[in-house]
């Protein structure tokens, strides 16, 4: 009887998701995306992408979770008026050009017929 509910005790954990990292930075947690010139911020919830931007109306839609690309991690959503927002990390060090801040992953942007690029790190490493 201890064999069994041990071997269900494993099996169980080997179902559950596995967190998707990349570069050290778990995907799942809360997580920030900026870019300069112009000036640009993505607040990325497990439940919510928001993009703000610099004479650009505001961007929000579900969080569809980050599908894995080899090394970058392709986040692809739509908003209630069907304007796609594409984000790409890829793991390297970035600067965002104004401070001495370096984040562990690179962002480029696609929003509508827009790419931006910039820097991208967990919410907790900015706050």
């Amino acid at each position: 009887m201890r064999i069994a509910i041990i071997a269900l005790g494993c099996l169980a954990a080997a179902c559950q998701p596995s967190a998707q990292t990349l570069g050290g930075v778990d995907l799942g947690k809360p997580m920030r995306a900026l870019g300069t010139e112009p000036f640009w911020a993505i607040e990325m919830t497990p439940q919510e992408l928001v993009f703000t931007g610099v004479d650009r109306p505001e961007f929000r839609a579900p969080n569809p979770g980050a599908r894995i690309e080899g090394e970058i991690a392709v986040i692809a959503a739509r908003d209630p008026q069907g304007l796609s927002l594409t984000i790409k990390l890829k793991p390297a060090k970035c600067s965002d050009g104004m401070s001495d801040w370096v984040y562990p992953l690179e962002a480029e942007v696609t929003l509508g017929a827009d790419t931006l690029k910039g820097c991208a790190a967990p919410q907790t490493l900015l706050d």
